[in-house]
């Protein structure tokens, strides 16, 4: 089986190309989605979270507020690095189930969607890695407007990130998001059609 990392910078749009890969039939591994699930109640990385952060970071309902724990660590590089290392073993370990599971129904193809794949050497799992970038301005206001930022916060979770042009020197294919969807559908097609395996 091949196995596409698929990864960007913050607010890029590499969700809109797991997207337009997801509709072309490809099955997708969201390491984003398993992030969450790993932190969910009862779960040892949530334990885990609870203990190191304290009560505080979380909701009346027991959940994690991950946009305080988000704001939390991105002001602070060694908590960041804590988040990391109670979430990030638990995140790999589900994404090679995962894997296996493919391998085992016959996939010829597997998307793994991760912001972090180079940083937390996901890569590693791959046989490519395809980055999807946007010019650093776009990125901001993307950033502000889905997350309701200042300019200052979405420059400091940009900065929080490998710069995306370290990103793009792993990549086998970079895919620029700086247009509509059509355009980067547009892309991703031609990019299927030169060198993917039929499916």
């Amino acid at each position: 089986m091949r196995v596409i990392g698929l990864t960007g910078g913050i607010a890029t749009g590499k969700s809109t190309v797991s997207q337009i890969l997801a509709e072309e039939g490809f099955p997708i591994i969201d390491a984003d989605l398993i992030a969450r699930e790993v932190v969910q109640p009862g779960e040892p990385a949530y334990r885990d979270i609870v203990h190191s952060f304290g009560e505080e970071i979380l909701n009346n309902d027991g959940t994690i507020n991950r946009k305080l724990l988000g704001r939390l660590v991105f002001g602070e590089p060694a908590f960041l690095q804590s988040l990391n290392q109670i979430t990030h073993p638990r995140i790999i370990e589900e994404i090679n189930r995962r894997l296996q599971a493919l391998r085992e129904k016959g996939a010829e193809v597997a998307i793994l969607d991760a912001p972090l794949l180079i940083e937390t050497k996901l890569h590693l799992l791959v046989d490519e890695v395809w980055v999807v970038t946007c010019p650093r301005e776009l990125q901001i206001k993307r950033l502000q407007e889905r997350d309701n930022l200042s300019a200052a916060e979405a420059e400091a979770r940009i900065k929080a990130q490998m710069p995306l042009e370290q990103k793009i020197s792993y990549a086998r294919q970079v895919i620029d998001n700086s247009k509509d969807k059509a355009h980067t559908r547009r892309q991703v097609q031609k990019i299927l059609r030169s060198y993917l395996l039929p499916h």
